[in-house]
């Protein structure tokens, strides 16, 4: 595949160019693009060309995520996805967190796309009080971050990349609860080839999700990553140079 320098800004994210291989590469909730621009900037370097999208309600501040709904997010992914589909002949989504079910509910409604990549998905939260947020979000718009919330590497004075929100919008977060039904009941839907990363050390998804998700997936030929020297945002975290390896495996063995 050729490799190309080029890379672009577009509106909140990033689009970086090059060849007829293309990846579609989703952020997590209270994110940002910034945390999936390192693996971006290693499957370019490969010859990809790769599409990092900004998710509405982040990117600008709290108060933002109040204002939008899941059906806007599977929106922007699915325009960014047919921007890509515009350049490239073959299709691969990658998604971390939320991003992951974004992936998911992509691949439930277009099974040409040839492969897709998890990354800590977050079909279930490790949060008890989730399923208080229907009712939640008429009396707090928002609530902090635990310290290592915040900081969920490890070792967790890493530097990171990532730019994300300090606090958990309870309206945001309650979409969040709701998309995660409808990706629950698509996952027999996906056919397509995937590979599923998640960390024994994650402490915001639940410990079971990365499993739950592997085994409910329709898909034959699928594959589990069982890391333990990472925590949720595994795009910035120690071992994030082995999974942008592994993608790019994943990638080249699902091209013919």
């Amino acid at each position: 595949m050729e490799n190309t320098e080029h890379s672009a800004l577009e509106p909140g994210g990033f689009f970086l160019k090059g060849g007829p291989v293309g990846c579609l590469l989703v952020h997590g909730f209270t994110g940002s693009p910034l945390e999936m621009r390192g693996l971006g900037e290693f499957l370019q370097e490969k010859g990809l060309t790769v599409s990092i999208p900004l998710l509405p309600g982040h990117g600008v501040t709290p108060d933002e995520l109040n204002r939008v709904c899941w059906q806007d997010w599977v929106a922007r992914v699915e325009e960014a996805l047919a921007e890509l589909r515009d350049q490239c002949e073959t299709l691969f989504v990658a998604g971390l967190s939320l991003g992951a079910l974004l992936t998911l509910h992509l691949a439930a409604r277009q099974p040409d796309i040839r492969g897709i990549a998890l990354y800590s998905p977050a079909i279930r939260v490790a949060n008890r009080f989730f399923w208080l947020l229907p009712l939640a979000r008429h009396v707090i718009k928002r609530w902090p971050k635990e310290p290592e919330e915040q900081d969920d590497l490890t070792p967790p004075q890493a530097d990171s990349p990532a730019q994300h929100y300090d606090c958990y919008p309870t309206t945001g977060a309650n979409e969040l609860r709701k998309f995660q039904r409808v990706v629950r009941r698509e996952l027999a839907s996906v056919r397509v080839p995937a590979i599923v990363f998640y960390s024994t050390g994650d402490r915001m998804i639940h410990p079971d999700a990365g499993p739950f998700t592997f085994d409910r997936l329709g898909s034959e030929d699928k594959e589990l990553v069982t890391l333990h020297n990472s925590g949720h945002n595994l795009m910035v975290d120690i071992e994030r140079e082995s999974i942008y390896a592994r993608t790019y495996g994943f990638i080249v063995s699902h091209l013919a």
